[in-house]
């Protein structure tokens, strides 16, 4: 199966020598966090190479996958040592499918991709994280995903406040609070317009406060308190992190969030509400630089280590 996915190494114009790119991150230059991961993989004696996810290529049966880095210059994918993937560019169904076969073919091919292509598409599809979690009987709150504008009212009536957001976003964007079935109506029916999903959140009243834990290697490595003066605490929206000793069921909570999507490193956003902690969200591309102002560790080096197997 290897030789059918790989073909024999065949010489192709313009391809870096094999060993000179070591490590890839997919993702751009100009992204704060692809910046510190690059930086603290050359600090450990590592060459790096940023490659756009939108410029790779496959070619089928010899050389397999390429990119374009930073510098305008093709790599093979195969030739590295592993790649990180800090970026994953929406866009349309061909073009999101086509980018997660490409994953899964580098790793058919023994490339090691961190995350995972499967842990990837368990994270980048709220629907689908939050349906795994709920039926690994971890704590979720109440939601509701559907294309019907009546089983969306409903779930408004019988919840009373509710958050509804997109399945695919991160850092809070999108995000809208509804409290009463006239506001809930407005939102809905301009989704409807975009032929997007519903996907409907029952608010779970809380004091302007959430967690964020991140999760590397089976070891939460740091955690913050986010606050804000609203309901949404993302620090994209406004909200400032806080140092935060997690305690044991924060931590058992994102580490079983962790395993069951199999993540290399993972994002796990924890809300209390009535006294127990919900799991709102885990994120399979996790940024740290809010998280890195309250924590003494360097998460950027410890990524690192980890993509190098020192740790």
């Amino acid at each position: 199966m290897r030789a059918a996915i790989d073909g024999p190494r065949a010489e192709t114009t313009g391809l870096m020598p094999p060993g000179q790119a070591e490590v890839g991150i997919l993702g751009t230059a100009r992204g704060e966090q692809t910046i510190l991961l690059q930086r603290a993989l050359k600090a450990r004696g590592a060459s790096v190479q940023i490659i756009h996810p939108k410029k790779l290529s496959c070619w089928l049966p010899s050389v397999g996958v390429t990119g374009v880095t930073d510098n305008e210059e093709t790599v093979r994918l195969r030739d590295l040592r592993g790649l990180v993937v800090r970026w994953l560019p929406g866009g349309s169904l061909e073009q999101v499918v086509y980018r997660l076969n490409v994953l899964h073919r580098l790793e058919q091919a023994d490339l090691r991709v961190i995350n995972s292509a499967d842990t990837l598409e368990r994270t980048v599809d709220k629907h689908y994280t939050t349906s795994l979690l709920a039926s690994a009987g971890l704590p979720v709150p109440r939601t509701l995903v559907t294309e019907r504008y009546d089983d969306a009212m409903r779930a408004v009536r019988e919840w009373g406040s509710v958050v509804i957001k997109p399945v695919f976003g991160s850092q809070g964007q999108g995000m809208v609070r509804a409290d009463d079935p006239n506001t809930a109506h407005r939102v809905l029916r301009a989704l409807e317009m975009g032929h997007y999903l519903y996907y409907v959140q029952e608010y779970l009243p809380h004091e302007g406060v959430d967690y964020r834990l991140f999760v590397i290697n089976g070891r939460v490595r740091g955690a913050m308190r986010r606050r804000s003066a609203g309901w949404c605490t993302n620090i994209a929206c406004g909200g400032r992190a806080e140092a935060f000793r997690a305690p044991d069921s924060f931590c058992q909570l994102a580490l079983a969030s962790s395993e069951l999507l199999g993540a290399d490193y993972l994002g796990v956003d924890i809300l209390c509400s009535g006294g127990k902690p919900f799991l709102l969200e885990a994120n399979g591309i996790p940024g740290w630089l809010g998280l890195q102002t309250v924590v003494e560790c360097d998460i950027a080096d410890e990524l690192a280590a980890y993509v190098l197997g020192i740790c």
